[in-house]
């Protein structure tokens, strides 16, 4: 969070799978409840219902604005950031995006659909918070997670951005990304989890809880049975090597350009890819696009001379 002339600057990543700020990140899913749920660590009460938020994952379906479930995690990621000054009555300015070759369709819509109160006031936690809207911009997710770094950008690069539902790749050249050579696939690390589910069901005819394909996932290994274990874990390779099937199908070339992977799938090419490491960075900052859109979203202020 920075401050801007008393307005405070918030980042929000809203992912399928998890919510970013700049200093946090929780599941991205929301239960809605018309009473007070027995069990709610991460209650947010806004308008009457009662939302657990960080209950599940939010599954994709191509668009942020059909429901409110995006509009209560933003007001749950700005709680989380204010809780970190003490504060609960502000004026913020929101910073957010959406995967790359989405943000000229969807953009304004995202932004209009953020700022639809001019002000709110919620709960959660059991605090009560007030918020006025100073404004909002959107700008390219992953991007954002490199974009006070372009001057080592020097030649042919790749960005691949992989998240829970989408895979945003972006060709940076010589310190200018290509606006002509950037591309969304729906092939984020939710598919890597389904095909180890499915792995393990057809060789073992068993379900698996989803905190353990995320461990697996994320680290390499798991408290399981070692067979278990070596099917998730084929299971994984197998995606790995379909990313750089991706990768390849637009044009990526290892001997020709550098790899920068950002996003929570970095670790699954950490932990089952085979890939240059001398020609691949995997940035494992999960926050990392969150800083990016404070960051451009600042500078952006500062060149307008102050105004939101």
């Amino acid at each position: 969070m920075k401050d801007m002339n008393g307005i405070k600057i918030i980042a929000v990543d809203h992912g399928y799978g998890n919510i970013k700020t700049a200093n946090c990140c929780f599941k991205s899913g929301v239960a809605v409840y018309d009473a007070k749920p027995p069990l709610a660590e991460n209650l947010l009460i806004y308008e009457g219902k009662y939302y657990l938020i960080g209950a599940k994952h939010k599954d994709y379906d191509g668009s942020k604005v059909d429901d409110d479930d995006y509009y209560v995690l933003t007001l749950a990621a700005i709680a989380r950031e204010l809780l970190r000054e003490s504060l609960t009555s502000v004026k913020v300015f929101l910073a957010v995006g959406l995967p790359i070759t989405w943000v000229v369709k969807q953009g304004a819509a995202f932004r209009d659909y953020l700022l639809k109160n001019k002000s709110v006031e919620f709960n959660f936690r059991g605090v009560d918070y007030h918020i006025d809207f100073a404004g909002a911009d959107v700008f390219p997710q992953g991007f954002a997670a490199v974009a006070d770094k372009l001057r080592d950008f020097g030649g042919s690069h790749m960005l691949c951005d992989i998240g829970n539902g989408t895979m945003n790749l972006l060709r940076i050249t010589d310190h200018h990304a290509d606006s002509q050579q950037m591309f969304t696939e729906e092939f984020g690390t939710k598919e890597c989890a389904a095909k180890m589910r499915a792995a393990l069901m057809e060789e073992y005819q068993v379900d698996v809880d989803e905190s353990i394909l995320n461990a697996v996932m994320q680290s390499g290994t798991a408290d399981v049975d070692e067979g278990y274990l070596a099917v998730m874990t084929d299971a994984a390779r197998k995606y790995v090597r379909e990313i750089f099937a991706v990768l390849r199908k637009h044009k990526f070339d290892p001997k020709l350009m550098r790899l920068y992977v950002v996003g929570g799938g970095g670790c699954l090419i950490k932990n089952f890819g085979e890939y240059d490491a001398s020609r691949t960075f995997i940035l494992d900052d999960i926050c990392a696009t969150a800083k990016g859109y404070e960051w451009m979203a600042e500078i952006k202020i500062r060149k307008s001379g102050g105004v939101v």
